[in-house]
Order: C-alpha cells, then structure tokens, then sequence
C-alpha cells in the first residue's frame, strides 16, 4: 500500500465491513455532527441497541414496540414471519425505531458497517426528527411517557390474567383489538393527559380494585366500582355528545357491563391505538424524511473522506433498492413506494429552491430560487401530513419522472377513462387525486355512535356513512359487531346511510 493510500485509509470511519462498538461510536458522532451541524435537525437523545435476526422478529410481532403485554396474535405474526424469513421470502428491516424520549433504535447485529451508518442515519436523525417536530406526533403522542405507559400495561394485562384468567383477559383484548381502527380521535381530543399521568391514574385505579375486591360478588360489576369513580364516569358518559367517532371511547365509559379492570384493558388498547394513529397519516413524510436524511449524510461522508469508495458503493446499492418504484406492470407492483414518492419530492424540493425551471417558479413562487432548501424541508416535515404535503409540494417535474397518471373507474361501467394526463389543467388534477388516495377519511370506513339508550333496553346504534356507495363486507361487519356486543353487553344496531 503507497503512503497516500495508507494515509487515505487511516482518515476512513471503518477501512472495511467489520463493526465493532468502537466504530459504532465513531461513526454515530460523525453522522451527528452533520445533522445538526449541518442539517440543523433537531432531535431527542438516541438509544442505540443491537439485536439478532430473532428479536428483530419479536419486535416486529408487537407493533414493533420495546414492551408489549402479551396477545395471542403477536405470536401468531411473529411464527408467520420467522417461517418467511427463515425460507428467504421475506427479508427484515434493518432497524426499527420507536417514537420514545430517549429515541430508541434498534440495529440488526447481522448488518454490514455500512449498512449501521446508514440505519443510524435514518433512523436516528431522520425519524427522530420528524417524531419529534411534526405537529401530529407532538399533539397526539407523549415521547417521555409512553415506555412506561407500555410498562404498565404489560404488568396490568399479566396481572388480570392471573387474577381473572387468560380467557376472560383474551376475550377483552380480541374484541377491543377488533375496533381498534374505530378507537382513535381523528378530528378532536378529550383534555389531554401525559402518559404520565395515564399511568398514575391507572395505578390508582388498579389498587383500588384490589383493596375492594371481594370474590363473592365477582358477578356483580357494580359493587367493584365505588360510588365516587362511578360517579365521575357517570359525568364523563354525560359530556359525550353524540354521534362519538370513537367507539372503543365510549364503550369504555358507557358500557353497562364491563368491570372495572375490563374498562382499563379496553383504555390500553384505544391509548396504543392512539398513539399508532400519526403515523398511518405520516408514511411517505416520514419514510421521505428518514430516507432523505440518510442519502444526505452519507453522501457527506463520502464527501468529506469518512467512509471509502466500496462503502458508497455499498450504501448506494442499498439505497437504490429502498427507493426502488416498480412500473404499474410489474409482477412486484404492490401500490405506491412511500419512501420513493417522500423521498423524490424532498430531493425536488431541493432542486426547486437551488435550480429552478419557470414552470418551478410558477408552482412554487414562495421558495423557488431561493436557496434555503433546509428550512423549506423543516417546515414541511412540522406542519404538515401526507394528503397535504402531496397537494402542497408535488411538483409537474416529479409526476413526469414517476410518470403519474388517473385512472377514473366506474363499476357500471365496462371501460376505464384515463382522467388527468400530463399537461397544466391535468397536474392539477393528478395532484389532488393522489393526495386524496392518502386521507384516511377516504378509505376508512366512517362508523359512529348516533344513539345510546342507557335508561331503558340498553340499544347500542351505530351509523356507516357510506361513502361513494361503499358499503361494508357483511362478512367483517357482523364479525366486529359481533366483538361491540360482547363489550357492550346489550343489543347493536348498525345502520347505513349515503353521506
């Protein structure tokens, strides 16, 4: 090896693939000082962990969360995804991240060094700072609290089923988890509890029932339940007003027959259920900001001597597969790329601000031109989600890459029409329709709580509002509804009418 070659190596991060901890820590700080330093990110402190193959397969199983009380299903995924991946159909994340304070990420002990720059990249940085600054995971999710929150729940599932047995426990879970979609707040909030707080008021809630707790009258939910918190919930059932959105909130506060240790389990559920909903609004952002973050960084790297030319090679081989978007005719068409739409869109965001065309300058006279390409993405990663984020930033220039077309499809008719095509009236259009296929409204179905009648014969009603004549599977629905009368414990009724 000449001098210059020895001297290049010596200045590298890693002169091959080998991690080691040493490494790790080098690497991390090389990859901080450019993201705050020069990103200007803004993010919780890191905690990075190492697992195998094997607990990236348990993550994966409960919502890839760090503590998770225990459900049948969670082994059931985990047993379909160990077959898959260990008969090589299926590959595994490189890491998982979790929306905590401390920021906890976890990496593949199988990964290349390169491969933990990258992932330290993306998700130390890149999810850290969306998870931290974008409004909907700061208005909908408490970082500091959730790990205990989760803690706490593991501990109170356990406890129940040694208390009152793993069916009755199951039986709580399985149905709350079927209404899961059906148990969030889309439009508005109740006063806002840290998970803090949510854990205090649980314990208090849970030694409560242990000191009153008589066997005797198990069967009779109404002794476990002390005058004082049935008044306050009596208090909280009179606040709802009709129709309620969410339907996992108000079986929790107004079904006449859980008990108390029920309704908590019932709590759980709608909390994590919560807490999971930002980020179903936020897949292309998120993934687009991680991804865009982690091509910057390494890319400096390269640029800066940290890291070799078979790294690069390496990362940008692992990069291009990530944001990889098959052609509608593809066997491996499965829908959209998020991380190649998010991460188009913020490196055209780029372009705009530094090289802009005048059709840029036309679309977006507020930054075209103007240099500061950082503070454009910052702002866009806070304020806004994907259906606004597509009707805001989508640019001619990345429908024409993507090679973007409508296709409208009416089932009484036999043909197809193509609706918007690549001229100004038809971007416009193409825009909208494809932020419209990311609102949630669209596609879940909108069921609501219309009417209770909690002083006679206890009818539960529901209401679908059917959007563009979409009913629902009769199949899935009397199989949910199915799971509201065993937490309701009185007759449903579900109506549907056009929106």
């Amino acid at each position: 090896m000449s001098a210059a070659a020895a001297e290049k190596s010596s200045a590298l991060l890693y002169p091959d693939n080998d991690w080691d901890f040493t490494r790790l820590k080098a690497t991390y700080n090389a990859i901080e000082d450019i993201a705050l330093n020069d990103l200007g990110l803004d993010v919780y402190p890191n905690q990075i962990e190492i697992i195998s193959s094997e607990q990236m397969l348990d993550a994966y199983s409960s919502h890839g969360m760090p503590l998770m009380y225990r459900h049948w299903s969670y082994g059931k995924h985990f047993a379909r995804d160990q077959q898959l991946y260990q008969r090589g159909y299926q590959g595994l994340a490189y890491e998982i991240v979790i929306n905590s304070d401390p920021c906890i990420a976890y990496l593949m002990e199988e990964n290349t060094m390169t491969m933990q720059a990258l992932v330290m990249a993306h998700a130390c940085f890149g999810h850290n700072h969306f998870f931290k600054n974008n409004y909907l995971f700061r208005q909908w999710t408490d970082a500091e609290g959730i790990l205990s929150y989760l803690d706490f729940a593991k501990k109170y599932v356990a406890k129940c089923e040694d208390e009152y047995g793993l069916d009755e426990v199951e039986r709580i879970l399985d149905a709350a988890h079927a209404l899961m979609d059906q148990g969030v707040f889309r439009y508005r909030r109740p006063p806002r509890l840290s998970e803090a707080d949510k854990v205090a008021r649980a314990a208090a809630r849970a030694e409560h029932e242990q000191k009153t707790f008589n066997d005797i009258w198990r069967t009779l939910p109404a002794v476990e339940e002390d005058d004082e918190d049935k008044e306050e919930r009596a208090n909280e059932v009179k606040d709802i007003k009709l129709p309620e959105e969410n339907i996992l909130y108000f079986i929790e506060k107004a079904s006449p027959v859980l008990k108390p240790w029920q309704r908590e389990l019932v709590r759980i559920v709608r909390n994590i259920a919560q807490y999971f909903y930002p980020q179903r609004q936020t897949k292309v952002m998120n993934e687009g900001c991680a991804t865009f973050v982690h091509h910057y960084i390494m890319n400096e790297l390269y640029a800066r001597g940290q890291i070799g030319e078979g790294a690069i090679m390496e990362f940008l081989h692992s990069h291009s597969s990530v944001v990889f978007q098959p052609d509608f005719d593809d066997p491996r068409y499965s829908g959209i790329n998020p991380y190649a739409l998010g991460f188009a869109m913020m490196e055209d965001i780029r372009r705009i601000s530094e090289r802009p065309t005048e059709e840029d300058r036309e679309w977006f006279p507020q930054f075209a031109g103007r240099g500061d390409w950082r503070a454009v993405l910052k702002d866009a990663w806070a304020n806004y989600r994907d259906e606004s984020f597509i009707l805001q930033y989508l640019s001619p220039t990345v429908m024409r890459n993507l090679r973007l077309f409508a296709v409208h499809d009416d089932s009484e008719e036999s043909h197809v029409e193509i609706s918007a095509i690549h001229n100004s009236g038809g971007f416009k259009r193409l825009r909208e329709k494809l932020a419209a296929q990311y609102d949630l409204g669209m596609h879940e179905p909108n069921i609501q709580v219309v009417a209770a009648d909690l002083d006679g014969d206890r009818m539960l009603t529901l209401r679908h509002a059917v959007h563009n004549g979409r009913t629902l599977d009769t199949k899935t629905r009397d199989d949910v509804l199915w799971h509201v009368h065993r937490l309701w414990g009185h007759k449903v009724k579900l109506e549907e009418e056009a929106a």
